[in-house]
Parts: C-alpha cells; structure tokens; sequence
C-alpha cells in the first residue's frame, strides 16, 4: 500500500526516533515490562508503522465494507444504516417468569429476544425425569412441551419478533416447537425469524452437553439446516459458536480457528447432501466471545470475516452471500468476577465497544452480578443502556470499521488470520482433506480438549505469576464485602413445572402422541429429514425428552449424557 521510497524515508526516520528519542527514555526509565502481550499471550510490538502493513493488497485483503472479502463489514453502511441488535439472553424459572421478563427488557428498548434454558431441558431432558432433579429453571427456562412454548411467547408476535435460542442436544426440537407455534398463531413460516444455535460440534469440543454420539449428531444438524432453508428462510438454522470454545479456555486464535472450522464442516455435509451453497451459505450465522482485550477482539472479528470469506471461495466455490460472516457477539462471562462485581460494568462495557468497533450483528452484554447469580432486573437494565450509551452517545457507530487502517489493527488482523488458518490446514489435513471428518477425528482424538486445555492452563499460571492482572482478585484487592443483593429461583418453581407437566400428559391424546412419535421413529429408521415428524409430534404434546428418546433408542447414547 506504500510507495518503497516512502517506506525507506520512514525506517529512517524510525531508526532515528529510536536513537534519539526512544533510547534515552529507555535508558532512564525502561518500561514496566519485559514482555508485552494479549490476554492471548499473543506479544505485541512497542510500535506499529506503515512497514508493517506494507504487504497489503487493499482490494484483495481490506475492500470496501459490503464486499468481498468483507474484512470492513458485510454491509456497505453498517450501523449507519441499521444499529445492531441488541439481544440480551435471558430465562429463568417458568415460562411465565421468562415470559414477564421477555416483556419487560422490549418495554426497556431490547430489540431482539434470546431465550435461556434449564439444564435439563439443554440435555433433552424433562422436569419430571429424575435427573432433572434440582436443576428445574435454575439457570434457565424450563420448556417441556409446546404448550411451554406458547406461555413462553404469550403477547408476543413471532412474526414481528426475532428470537435467539441458545440450545443444542435437543435443538430440533425446540424449533419445531417454535414452528408449530407460529403455525398456531398464523405465521407463515417464511417471516419466522431467528436463530437456533444447534451447534453440536462445539458441544463435542468445549461445552460437554450432548445426547447421542457425534456423527448422528451432525445428521440432526443437517437435517435443521435444510428444513430451514426451505421452510423457514429468514431463520438461521444454525449458530456456529465459538464463545464456548473462548469460555473453555482457548485463546482468540483458537476461538476463531475452531469455530470457523466447525462452520466449514456443517458447509461440507450439506454439500454431500447435494444442497447449493448459495442458498444455505447465507443462513449460517457464527457466535462470538469478546474479551477484555480490545484491539485483539476487533482483530479477530476482522481476521474472521476475510478468512471465512476465502475458505468457502476456494475451497467450495461460494458466491458472495454465502461468503458473508454474519455474527452474534456476547461479552466474556469468564473474565466476570464475583470481587467487586460492579468492575464489571466496566469490563463489559470495553468488550461491548470491541465487539462494535468489530462489526457484530447483534450484541448480548452480561450483567454484572452473573458471577454471583442469575442476573437482577437492575444489572439487566444496566446491562442493556451499556449498548444504549456505545450506539447513541459515544460515535463509533457513526463510521464504518473506524479502527480500519490502524496500523496495529491491520498488523494483527493479518497475523489472526494467518495463525487460524494453520490451525484449520491441520484440521483438514487430520480428515485427509474433509474439515468435517478432521472434526470428527479430533473430537475422537481429544485434539481439541488438549489444545484449549493447555491455553487454559498457560493463561492461570500467567494470572497466578501475577503476569496477568484480574482487577480486584490478584490486584488492588480490598476486605470489604461488595456483593449486591441477588436473584434466586423459587425452590417451589420445580414442584409448579411438574405439576403443569403432569396435567399436560393427563390431558393430551396418547393415542396421537404414540402415532406422531412412530413418525419421528421411522425418519430416524429410513434416513429421512426428521423435522416434519418432530413438528408434528410436539403438535401432539409430546414431550422434549419422548422426541430426544427416540433418537438416544436408535442411536445409543453418548458419554452418559442421557
């Protein structure tokens, strides 16, 4: 991008700051470190100067935003045009409860639903099987049946809304239960909109909830993305998350590197189904973390962008949507402490900011007392005008990739992208030449347990060396308590839930409950897409756990998950 004599006269001219201005301070004064690095550990340079972009093609590496290779932003005038959505995650207790909650963050200025759910429910399970026990809308909203669902919703267009539902092992059936409820209330299933994260690869590779083994997975999966894609158009059938992966232990390289690669690896089994991937490409969306590292977050987001949209250019041929990464970002729940938790404004508030300055789609702030517990109504509210005052007060969102062109950015943005691609080469060389079946080898391997695994350990040696800071843990620590009064789940919500459960079952047609689950049994059987059974079992009430039972029969269980 630089003219070479131009960057002759500016090594000059460095060489001499270094001499004269630099040294002497150096001398006098060092520096506070030997060693400057990310929360990656990824080492930073003193300064950053037009020779270290000097390499770059601006058309084939940055373009024009809404171009590819969309390293500047999917769209040409990004939050000019359109703020962000700001999808806050929430659930807890009863659908009622989440239902009043849902209400009450749209009344605040929420543009956009993310549900929570129970850990039983995340597993396929119901609150009446005895492993629930306990854990009944203690970290999330229990839905059981579809009739769940409709509280879940009352008041609530779905065709106005879009809704997010972070939810994996037992996902086809809860957006089966989110299609028969829009059949319900006269949606036409081509304005559903939303998101179904339904990533099972990044279950097998960080956050440990599955049902049945990988491999049958992957088919449900599949089987979600292509109903969707004919079906429900504008909903993305898929979420590849890496904000696991990063709250696992990863460092941003390996968050970006996994997760593109998983992302990859769902493009290849619907390619083997023989879908087009221009017109599934464009409704896979990706989930990220932001941490408190600002300039490697927008990296990151940048990197991902430009990386995604060459590997599925090169490798599988896809047009210019399909090579668009579309993305969610949520701020670090891990970098959240339980000392002095309001620091934890401040936290979110830098990781909100790296995540606009990195072109998100949609945003989540956590609240600051989720280290403690589920979130109150006042951290959720501030929470909430965290984005409120970045969008409307601080100008960021004025000007499209404001931090484009910084020659630190631009530096580390390269290098991300270099070093995640390595890691998806390695992947797919692992599956001699399939990203998918490199996944599924390494998944068998525990590859990816070891990789995220030693960043994790490598990071709390550094924090407990004292090399990495943690405000008000390791440093600038203080005796008094300050933790603010927090929420808690009725211990009777588990006793109200089973009780609603009951009546369901008592009440509902076993007969036609026992036919529409013969249906989902012989899709399964016959390697036919599943979806249009599960839709109809769940219009019969049966439960989560009956529909996620007839695959666990067919398939086995996995790990014990079931």
């Amino acid at each position: 991008m630089y003219d070479e004599e131009d960057l002759d006269a500016i090594r000059s001219t460095k060489e001499e700051w270094e001499e004269e201005t630099l040294d002497p301070v150096l001398d006098a004064y060092g520096e506070r470190q030997d060693r400057f690095a990310t929360v990656s550990n990824h080492e930073l340079d003193r300064l950053y100067t037009p020779e270290d972009v000097a390499d770059t093609d601006y058309e084939e590496e940055l373009s024009f935003p809404g171009e590819p290779p969309y390293t500047r932003g999917v769209y040409p005038t990004m939050y000019r045009g359109r703020t962000w959505t700001m999808r806050q995650f929430a659930g807890y207790g009863t659908a009622e409860e989440t239902n009043e909650r849902f209400h009450y963050l749209i009344d605040e200025g929420q543009t956009g639903l993310s549900t929570a759910f129970d850990m039983p429910t995340l597993m396929g399970l119901d609150s009446d099987d005895r492993m629930s026990d306990g854990e009944v809308g203690k970290e999330g909203v229990a839905v059981d049946t579809i009739d769940d669902m409709a509280r879940l919703f009352d008041g609530i267009d779905l065709g106005e809304v879009s809704t997010s539902f972070t939810i994996n092992p037992s996902a086809p059936v809860i957006y089966a239960m989110y299609v028969a409820l829009a059949d319900e209330q006269g949606v036409p299933r081509e304005q559903v909109n939303g998101t179904l994260q339904n990533d099972m690869f990044k279950e097998f590779i960080a956050q440990k909830e599955w049902a049945i083994p990988p491999e049958p997975s992957l088919r449900l999966v599949s089987d979600v993305i292509e109903f969707s894609v004919d079906q429900t158009p504008k909903f993305s059938p898929v979420s590849v998350s890496g904000y696991h992966i990063r709250e696992a232990g990863s460092t941003a390289v390996q968050e970006l590197a996994f997760t593109l690669a998983d992302g990859l690896g769902y493009v290849e089994d619907c390619l083997d189904r023989g879908m087009d991937i221009d017109e599934f490409g464009p409704t896979l969306s990706f989930f990220f973390n932001s941490h408190n590292d600002l300039l490697e977050e927008v990296a990151k987001f940048r990197a991902g962008r430009r990386l995604w949209a060459r590997l599925t250019e090169e490798w599988y041929d896809a047009g210019p949507k399909a090579q668009q990464m579309k993305f969610h970002t949520q701020t670090a729940g891990q970098s959240l402490t339980a000392q002095q938790p309001l620091n934890n404004i401040v936290r979110v508030t830098i990781q909100a900011l790296a995540g606009v300055l990195g072109g998100t789609q949609s945003l989540h702030t956590n609240s600051y007392d989720e280290a403690l517990a589920l979130p109150s109504e006042e951290a959720v509210r501030v929470a909430l005008r965290t984005q409120q005052i970045i969008d409307e007060e601080s100008g960021v969102a004025d000007v499209v990739d404001p931090l484009g062109g910084s020659f630190a950015v631009e530096k580390l943005t390269n290098e991300v992208e270099a070093e995640a691609r390595e890691y998806i080469e390695e992947i797919k060389s692992m599956g001699d030449g399939s990203v998918r079946d490199g996944i599924l080898r390494g998944i068998d391997d525990g590859y990816f347990e070891r990789e995220i695994q030693d960043a994790s350990y490598e990071y709390q040696q550094r924090v407990e060396r004292g090399e990495e800071v943690v405000v008000g843990v390791n440093e600038y620590t203080i005796e008094e308590d300050t933790q603010p009064e927090t929420m808690s789940v009725d211990k009777e919500t588990q006793n109200r839930q089973r009780e609603r459960l009951a009546r369901t079952k008592d009440e509902r047609d076993e007969r036609a409950v026992e036919t529409a689950l013969d249906g989902v049994r012989a899709a399964t059987r016959e390697g036919d897409n599943v979806m249009p059974a599960v839709i109809e079992a769940v219009k019969a009430k049966a439960t989560v756990q009956e529909v996620m039972g007839v695959f666990v029969d067919h398939y086995g269980s996995y790990g014990g998950g079931f």
